[in-house]
């Protein structure tokens, strides 16, 4: 599978690696240029690449991972998304009034068209640094309204090494993951030791 990611900061690249080391291709973009990211994606490895933010917003499954400042402006590079799945992996800061939406019904007014699913925001990327075939099981939330995109995203991660957990629909779903809410931070290790 094919992965374009909308920034190209710390939670990027370190998903970036589980990808790549799984057998995953991406694009990795940000608002600096394509030229600005070669040596990071040398050290990602043969299946990373730079590209433009369109050229990240083409690829099967495209993962937005800047600030939440910074999104709007991202996603604007991309004038129609045309039914592409939208990884939201922001996290909206506990004091920005979004008048009663989630982060992800914004983030998906920011993306006319796009199939949102909400993922990859609520384990610190520090935590997931370990890119062995020994890491830890650990638990990735997503929620969305599409069946279809949540089932390919849950589907890679599997392949990745990761436990991904549906919590259903995007607004339901995405209140639990959302920085300050009860999933955020939440360190879930699934790896079953067994002794004969």
């Amino acid at each position: 599978m094919k992965f374009g990611f909308i920034g190209a900061g710390n939670v990027a690249q370190t998903y970036a690696k589980h990808f790549v080391r799984h057998g995953h291709e991406v694009v990795l973009s940000n608002s600096k240029g394509p030229d600005s990211l070669a040596e990071l994606v040398r050290s990602i490895g043969p299946n990373a690449k730079a590209g433009t933010v369109k050229e990240a917003a083409k690829q099967d499954i495209v993962i937005l991972a800047v600030r939440w400042e910074q999104a709007e402006q991202a996603l604007a590079e991309v004038s129609d998304w045309n039914g592409r799945i939208l990884v939201d992996a922001t996290n909206r800061p506990l004091e920005e009034d979004t008048k009663g939406k989630t982060a992800s019904e914004v983030i998906a007014s920011y993306a006319p068209g796009a199939r949102i699913v909400k993922a990859l925001n609520t384990l610190v990327a520090n935590w997931i640094q370990d890119y062995s075939d020994k890491k830890p099981k650990l638990v990735l939330f997503l929620s969305g309204d599409d069946t279809d995109a949540k089932r390919k995203l849950a589907r890679a991660l599997e392949e990745t090494g990761f436990v991904p957990v549906d919590l259903g629909g995007l607004i339901d779903g995405g209140k639990l993951q959302e920085f300050g809410a009860p999933l955020s931070g939440l360190h879930l290790d699934l790896i079953k030791r067994l002794e004969f």
